[in-house]
């Protein structure tokens, strides 16, 4: 199984979002099953005690496999520093032995799904974070990014069952704003986005960023604090559940 989940910032809210009373199903799942952050996980941040811990706490108490895609409010310094391996198709950091960083820019098989996987974000509380330490400029991605990702779509015909971003196109910000309200301006990365969007063939598209659970035409879901599930190839990657 595939799950989906939005930004967990770390701790303690990861210990609150994946706990067993919160996530119930996790009860019987094995290594072989997988919760996907989409950005802003946070326990790389300074890789201290409390960061070890949770790290941990994922590893060797839960049963299933983390996954996650980077946000903007990431350490990037640390990040970067675990190494990329070849992973079900796609590049990965591996954290430790149940815990991966999906990079950017990656088609990914996972339950026999395709999954696109962009993180990365604009930070719109910049002027009150500081470069370094709380702020990062990797927070956006390169040109070098932004061109594997769109090679690495060509290669699969331009054609995934799931994409999993941070952000999102132009067309869902507006969706947002008229939905919720968002003070959030299109930049770049949604331009991206919206270019990917308005040519791919994709089942859904997933993202966190805004802080909200709110579904949007197109398949596009902004998730935050529910806990999705999807069925592997099988059960047509139709999404089954949803709790919180």
């Amino acid at each position: 199984m595939i799950y989906i989940t939005g930004d967990v910032h770390g701790a303690p809210r990861i210990g609150r979002r994946l706990n067993m009373r919160n996530f119930p199903r996790q009860k019987g799942l094995t290594k072989n099953d997988y919760v996907i952050v989409v950005g802003d996980f946070g326990l790389i941040w300074n890789l201290d005690a409390e960061d070890r811990f949770w790290l941990k706490w994922l590893d060797r108490t839960k049963s299933f496999t983390t996954l996650f895609i980077d946000g903007n409010h990431e350490n990037f310094d640390l990040l970067e520093r675990f190494p990329e391996e070849e992973w079900n198709g796609g590049k990965a950091r591996r954290i430790n032995d149940s815990v991966l960083h999906l990079t950017r820019g990656q088609v990914f098989e996972l339950e026999g799904l395709t999954l696109f996987a962009f993180g990365g974000a604009a930070s719109h509380d910049r002027e009150f974070r500081k470069e370094g330490v709380s702020w990062w400029a990797r927070e956006m991605p390169s040109e070098t990014e932004y061109a594997e990702g769109l090679r690495n779509l060509e290669r699969h015909d331009w054609k995934v069952d799931i994409v999993l971003t941070h952000t999102c196109s132009r067309s869902a910000l507006e969706s947002i704003g008229q939905r919720i309200g968002t003070e959030v301006e299109p930049d770049g990365m949604h331009d991206y986005f919206q270019r990917i969007e308005d040519r791919l063939s994709f089942g859904s598209w997933w993202f966190g960023h805004y802080h909200a659970d709110l579904e949007l035409p197109g398949g596009r879901r902004l998730i935050y604090e529910n806990i999705v599930e999807f069925g592997g190839k099988a059960s047509g990657g139709a999404e089954s559940a949803i709790s919180t």
